[in-house]
């Protein structure tokens, strides 16, 4: 369900405007500023001892700037930087072929690297470790194995699934970070600077709205932008007022926290249809006719952030924000949420 327009994931008319978009510098990067600080050291350090910078891991959710990450990086250090995907990666030769083509330095980004297959990812290990490519020539008793000299780079891995990442694998990364969700303020700056480089007039009013339905997600915020530019060109003057961008919104069936209809329907599904909960996913799968693996992975994690919804062992609970956000009078006994933030029945 990437083709959302509140989805973090990747859709492909996103590829024309993201590079346009895209920071080039770390001073250009807003938010993060935890993880911007510790690599503006490690950049400055490793610049001045003439050495290739640590093997970088970068996690989260889809969305927060990754690969835009990590080509600031590549700027920053003054070196080239080669954009591939682990499900691109299918054998250990294609990896050679892509290691043996560096040059001293460079950087190799590897998005979604918890795909890389346990052979391709066997060949990464000496190579982040020794910069050295290990390589067996011939078959049964004749084969013998030899050994390539690397040129010094650096590996970015960028992954969604820090779960699902082999320990041997991740243990080899120096630096890791996690990239978190943007608070409103970063996004507001986001949606500014976005609205500026594409020449699309808009009030403060309206980059707020942008920014408070954007799931703390960039690309969102971004897509969001593009989505209330076209409505602004055909329906109103081309100025996207807090007006203009709520009536556009509004067609978008994005509510002023982010939610869509689909969220909707979970929320009144559990709800209305079984009483609040609790309810097993496969059972809401089967109410709102998707796939349960789609309901958990995809609505479910900012449907649980916003502590709209409880998993329990018995299923999932509508809590008493969700019924005050639909406008419904929750049940006596709804899930809660106490002043730590902790859900409790």
């Amino acid at each position: 369900m990437n083709d959302r327009a509140i989805s973090g994931g990747h859709q492909e008319e996103d590829s024309a405007f993201e590079a346009s978009l895209r920071p080039k510098r770390l001073a250009e990067y807003i938010g993060q500023d935890r993880v911007k600080e510790t690599l503006r050291i490690a950049i400055t350090a490793a610049a001045a001892r003439k050495e290739p910078l640590d093997h970088v891991l970068l996690y989260g959710p889809p969305g927060l700037g990754k690969t835009t990450l990590a080509g600031v990086i590549a700027t920053e250090m003054g070196v080239s930087i080669r954009i591939t995907s682990g499900p691109a990666i299918e054998r250990a030769g294609d990896l050679a072929a892509i290691l043996t083509s560096l040059q001293p330095d460079d950087i190799l980004f590897i998005d979604e690297v918890h795909r890389l297959a346990r052979p391709v990812e066997e060949v990464l290990y000496p190579a982040m470790e020794d910069f050295a490519l290990d390589i067996v020539l011939g078959k049964g008793p004749a084969a013998r194995s030899v050994r390539l000299t690397l040129p010094p780079f650096t590996l970015i891995g960028a992954t969604t699934r820090y779960a699902l990442l082999a320990p041997p694998l991740r243990d080899r990364f120096g630096s890791v970070f996690r990239l978190d969700f943007y608070d409103e303020e970063a996004l507001v700056a986001i949606v500014r600077r976005s609205a500026a480089i594409m020449g699309v007039g808009i009030d403060d009013e309206g980059i707020r709205e942008l920014a408070r339905r954007a799931r703390g997600t960039p690309r969102i915020a971004n897509r969001l932008l593009r989505r209330v530019r076209d409505y602004a060109q055909v329906m109103a003057d081309g100025h996207v007022s807090g007006k203009v961008a709520r009536q556009a919104l509004g067609q978008l069936e994005v509510d002023d926290i982010g939610l869509d209809d689909i969220d909707h329907k979970v929320l009144r599904t559990i709800i209305e249809k079984f009483d609040g909960g609790p309810v097993g996913l496969d059972t809401i799968a089967a109410s709102i006719s998707e796939d349960a693996d789609t309901v958990m992975d995809v609505y479910e994690p900012y449907l649980l952030q916003m502590g709209f919804i409880q998993r329990t062992p018995r299923g999932r609970i509508a809590t008493a924000r969700a019924y005050a956000h639909l406008g419904l009078e929750p049940r006596p006994d709804a899930a809660e949420e106490d002043p730590q933030g902790q859900l409790w029945r």
